[in-house]
């Protein structure tokens, strides 16, 4: 069995896999350029998930498996995926604490003037001027319920928050006070004082808030995305913070990436841009890790329910 990998994985990690499954052959790579020349024998790819194209599973004769360490899934060729029947799993939910906290972090930062007290202490300037708020009692707007929203819910109780959460089915899901569907997101959009998406990209979640979205905010809402640029119409963005219809957006991801360094959010005192670092965290790869493995088990024992098993049809 030839297990074949197109991204980088934590050395100690490799040396455990070696160790522990001596049966395999294990061929570590840390780009799909490099990977190329043993995705024709390979029986199991381990990827990110972003360096696939339909030409790589034509040329991977005997691959039956694909573990894709991580949560995205909008670059994967999946047509020639579902022609050739070949099962894919990811790690969506290992993300959920460092990302949450990441949520928490940054409502904290903007609505205790972090980056003003900062810049005064680089300035030696003792000012109390700031206006300082709480989160508690405040509503939270949270778009997209599933194992990362849950959390970002679950630690804004913690706060004394009211969570509305949206998700397709509008069923109710746990800490959260109120669920919504796309077709009532005004609901959400006017009542919260914060709101965080974690959508994933995906033709319904498209440009899901722009202009007609954000007059029908409050405008001292906070806005946090660290989902996927695409949810975001960036130029409304722009327009609806010069308006003083938002009090202030942090973003994560964008349409484009890395952000150019002539793009306007730069330059945009009302935007704190941090690098799609949301999800970073030491504990990212042995959690995906212990995914790959579970389901490696049920791969070789073929019997049990592997752990996020993705529809190709759906990309989901």
């Amino acid at each position: 069995m030839i297990v074949v990998t197109s991204a980088k994985i934590r050395r100690d990690i490799r040396i455990r896999l070696t160790a522990t499954y001596p049966e395999f052959h294990f061929r570590f790579h840390t780009h799909i350029d490099e990977a190329e020349k043993d995705l024709k024998d390979a029986d199991i790819l381990i990827t990110y998930g972003e360096d696939l194209s339909d030409e790589h599973i034509e040329n991977a004769t005997h691959l039956k498996w694909i573990m894709v360490i991580s949560a995205g899934l909008d670059e994967m060729p999946f047509h020639s995926i579902k022609k050739k029947e070949i099962i894919v799993t990811n790690a969506k939910g290992i993300h959920s604490t460092p990302m949450a906290e990441y949520a928490i972090g940054m409502m904290l930062q903007v609505s205790r003037q972090t980056k003003v007290v900062i810049e005064n202490e680089a300035n030696h300037k003792w000012d109390r001027s700031p206006k300082m708020t709480e989160l508690n009692e405040k509503t939270l707007g949270v778009l997209g319920a599933g194992a990362i929203g849950k959390e970002v819910a679950r630690l804004a109780k913690a706060f004394n928050m009211r969570v509305i959460g949206m998700n397709r089915s509008g069923r109710k899901v746990e800490n959260f006070d109120q669920m919504v569907t796309k077709a009532n997101i005004d609901s959400l959009l006017e009542n919260a004082d914060y709101i965080v998406s974690v959508l994933p990209k995906m033709d319904d979640t498209n440009k899901i808030l722009a202009r007609n979205q954000f007059v029908k905010m409050k405008n001292n809402v906070v806005l946090v995305n660290m989902g996927r640029g695409n949810a975001i119409h960036e130029k409304d963005l722009l327009i609806a913070l010069k308006n003083g219809e938002l009090h202030h957006a942090v973003l994560d991801v964008f349409n484009e990436e890395p952000l150019p360094e002539d793009h306007p959010f730069w330059g945009e005192s009302k935007i704190t841009v941090t690098p799609h670092l949301s999800g970073i965290s030491p504990q990212y790869q042995p959690r995906a890790f212990e995914i790959f493995e579970h389901n490696l088990k049920v791969f070789l024992d073929r019997e049990g329910d592997y752990i996020n098993l993705i529809d190709p049809k759906k990309g989901y």
